[in-house]
């Protein structure tokens, strides 16, 4: 028997009730609250805010005549986990994560788009939801979607597999945090995906994927490159953001499109 919330029932960390959804049934979720406003106000029409508690801030637009919720996750497996429990009880159905990354292949450009189809499970909280042995991937329908509406814009796409992360540091094997230290066990690690072909490092995917799965809910994620590893450990200038953004957008747009 699933747990769904009353309708005035206001969730204790989104901090808000499914009557604001307005019908909705598919979210977009950035990590940063502070991409929200932005994405409702560029996806959809009739944009307006809803909640912000936490590192959850809410919005909610109109794609044609379809409400469509665009909520941040904070950084992280946990929080998305937490998200995607109170979203799902309140009668959301589809999500896609919308993010930014940092690409470990050479053929992949600043700038450019990532259709993250699986992930591999460097995270904890999907070990909560499912053992090691399940696959972190996302939903055929909203990736073939994804691909889809980034064909029909041009958009530069790359479909493959994340690597996701609890940390930023030393499990995307960074050296160039306070320490520079990295464990033993994510020593050579980028090398390693890199030979598999893991397209990126972020940090919220494959709990998406595996809390999704466990939710009975279709996920799927698209994220923007905004670090180029084979070249440089720097974030890209504000203007290759602005690149991405624009590119997001289209694609996210003509997915929610395509999933009517």
């Amino acid at each position: 028997m699933k747990n769904y919330a009353q309708i005035d029932e206001v969730l204790y960390h989104v901090g808000f009730a499914a009557h604001a959804l307005e019908g909705a049934k598919l979210a977009v979720l950035p990590g940063d609250p502070g991409r929200v406003e932005p994405l409702a106000q560029a996806l959809g029409k009739e944009p307006h805010f809803i909640a912000t508690h936490r590192e959850y801030t809410s919005w909610l637009t109109y794609i044609g005549t379809r409400p469509v919720l665009v909520c941040s996750t904070g950084m992280g497996g946990p929080s998305v986990a937490i998200c995607l429990e109170e979203l799902a009880r309140m009668g959301i159905t589809h999500v896609i994560r919308v993010g930014t990354t940092g690409t470990i292949q050479e053929s992949v450009a600043l700038g450019d788009v990532i259709i993250d189809k699986a992930s591999v499970r460097l995270d904890g909280t999907s070990q909560h939801y499912a053992p090691p042995e399940f696959p972190a991937v996302a939903s055929f329908t909203v990736t073939q979607a994804l691909v889809e509406a980034a064909k029909a814009v041009a958009a530069p796409y790359h479909l493959g597999i994340a690597a996701s992360s609890d940390t930023f540091w030393p499990g995307q094997e960074r050296y160039d945090s306070f320490t520079g230290y990295v464990p033993r066990r994510f020593q050579g690690t980028m090398r390693e995906w890199q030979a598999l072909g893991v397209l990126n490092y972020e940090m919220e995917t494959s709990a998406l994927f595996v809390t999704a799965q466990a939710l009975g809910m279709h996920a799927g994620a698209v994220c923007g490159v905004v670090v180029k590893r084979t070249d440089s450990e720097s974030v890209a200038p504000p203007e290759v953001y602005a690149r991405a953004f624009k590119f997001l957008v289209q694609v996210t747009r003509g997915a929610i499109e395509r999933l009517q």
